[in-house]
């Protein structure tokens, strides 16, 4: 792989999870019902393994809102023939009743499809 194959692929990373962040803040589940794969799962930084479906559920109902979510730092790794993308950010979120702002690191991994870069995991921890 060329370090420009490798450029254009971080950008593309970047580019989705842009998307999904501004998803999460419109609370568009629709948009990230797209951007996440059929089996997607959100390990979130209680240990909770969460799917796809009922992630997305929790945001449509309102049980989870993501008020802002300001990035710090976002760095990609594609050099061990998988794509993850790992961002630092400091989040505004109502989840499941409790409200704070967490400085939240994910981990996200991600697969090539048809239609370019797909996420299939994310694990949430605090930094």
């Amino acid at each position: 792989m060329t370090a420009d194959d490798e450029r254009e692929i971080s950008e593309q990373l970047r580019a989705n999870y842009q998307a999904q962040c501004d998803a999460m803040v419109s609370a568009d589940v629709g948009t990230l019902r797209d951007l996440l794969a059929a089996e997607f799962t959100l390990t979130h930084m209680t240990g909770y393994r969460q799917p796809k479906t009922e992630w997305l559920d929790d945001i449509a109902t309102g049980r989870m809102v993501y008020h802002s979510i300001h990035n710090m730092e976002i760095t990609t790794d594609i050099s061990t023939g998988q794509a993850t993308l790992t961002a630092r950010s400091h989040t505004h979120a109502t989840i499941w009743g409790a409200d704070g702002t967490w400085p939240l690191q994910l981990r996200i991994d991600y697969s090539r499809t048809r239609t370019g870069w797909t996420a299939t995991h994310t694990v949430a921890s605090t930094w």
